[in-house]
């Protein structure tokens, strides 16, 4: 199944489909209300697809819920493992869509995908938005999720792999921030030594939906090189970004590269090496 769906795939709006409308930021509530998608459930990035940290310099600022957590939020949406579930938020999938969707992989669950151009590609369609918030029927028991977070790494392997020939650490913040010139979220401005960078948003049409497969690939195979997917490793400022690159690397065919959760906002509360570039 394509990771990608388009607004106008029927399969969208069957009644049988999990939507979820996945927001981020201290509005998420108020702006979900502005207008959503009909019978799209209200989830935020912060509530539900993150714990809350007690210290950033472990696990970063947003790392992930509890296995038994994560499984208790799938059955409050209604989740069992035969649903078809369909995401979107309205940063293009850059924030909440794609974390929801790569979570959902990691813990089992395959039948799920992300709508394509997110919140706008419905008004540019010009869907009526609903601004009623939709309840979803709970399943009867939790999500049974796996045993685990798969296809993850920590810290420890992210200071290997970024020295290792033939690994690669792709940073995706924008390009700024990964030089050094400026940090909005984080302590100190700076990137891993040894990462590189591909700023998500290169991956995006000026609509805001994602390039073709073929573009995709080849801009990913330029940033990967000979290195196989499963010795790349993707991170961003606190493993949020980072999975829309892993939904489009999905997308382009590119199956196995492993995100780093705890990301810039873990490494560089570390006094651990920082590089900067004029």
């Amino acid at each position: 199944m394509s990771p990608l769906i388009e607004i106008t795939d029927a399969r969208v709006f069957d009644p049988s489909t999990i939507l979820i409308d996945v927001r981020a930021g201290a509005n998420a509530h108020e702006r979900y209300l502005q207008g959503h998608l009909p019978n799209a459930i209200f989830a935020t990035l912060d509530d539900d697809l993150a714990a809350h940290p007690a210290n950033p310099a472990i696990g970063g600022r947003h790392p992930l819920p509890s296995l038994e957590d994560f499984a208790q939020t799938l059955q409050r949406w209604g989740i069992t493992p035969d649903s078809h579930v369909v995401i979107y938020d309205d940063k293009n999938a850059a924030m909440g869509g794609a974390r929801l969707w790569w979570m959902l992989r990691s813990v089992g669950h395959t039948n799920v995908q992300v709508i394509n151009g997110g919140l706008k590609a419905a008004t540019d369609e010009g869907i009526e938005l609903s601004t009623e918030e939709y309840k979803p029927v709970p399943a009867t028991q939790p999500y049974p999720v796996a045993s685990e977070y798969k296809n993850t790494v920590d810290i420890e392997e992210v200071k290997t792999a970024a020295k290792a020939e033939g690994r690669v650490v792709i940073d995706v913040r924008e390009g700024a921030r990964y030089l050094g010139h400026t940090e909005p979220l984080d302590l100190i401005a700076g990137h891993i030594p040894g990462a590189v960078n591909l700023f998500y948003s290169n991956t995006l049409s000026p609509e805001g939906k994602y390039l073709t497969a073929e573009a995709l690939k080849t801009l990913y195979n330029d940033t990967i090189g000979k290195a196989d997917p499963e010795d790349v490793i993707v991170h961003c400022g606190s493993g949020v970004t980072a999975c829309h690159t892993l939904l489009g690397m999905e997308h382009a065919g590119i199956t196995g590269p492993k995100l780093y959760v705890g990301s810039w906002s873990e490494w560089s509360r570390r006094d651990l090496p920082i590089a900067t570039e004029k």
